[in-house]
């Protein structure tokens, strides 16, 4: 739960520097999770667009989080525009979010790592 906490506060906009594999998917799966809840909360109560809500509440910080996890393994944030590629982009972004982080020092910044 930490890792999501300190993905919302500290790094909320942050896209610069670098995010390890854990930080990343810890956050991913807190925020299916939390999505989840909401969903269900929501659909319980009537309430459709708490969901909606909710991602939007996190839209920003998920890029940020994605961006600084590619910049990790040495690879421009921009490569998140691979996902748009039908099958083939999606996968393809998937491993890069599952590579190992440079062991060096790299132009976004120190391992996080060390």
């Amino acid at each position: 739960m930490n890792w999501y906490l300190l993905v919302l506060k500290e790094h909320y906009a942050d896209f610069k520097g670098r995010a390890r594999r854990k930080e990343y998917w810890m956050f991913v799966l807190f925020n299916f999770i939390v999505s989840v809840v909401i969903s269900l909360i929501g659909g319980g109560l009537g309430i459709k667009w708490l969901s909606g809500l909710y991602s939007l509440a996190v839209f920003v910080p998920s890029l940020a989080l994605t961006a600084r996890r590619l910049h990790d393994i040495g690879k421009s944030g921009w490569w998140m525009l691979i996902a748009f590629i039908p099958v083939v982009g999606a996968i393809w972004l998937l491993v890069l979010l599952c590579l190992d982080s440079q062991a060096e020092t790299n132009k976004w910044g120190a391992n996080p790592k060390a």
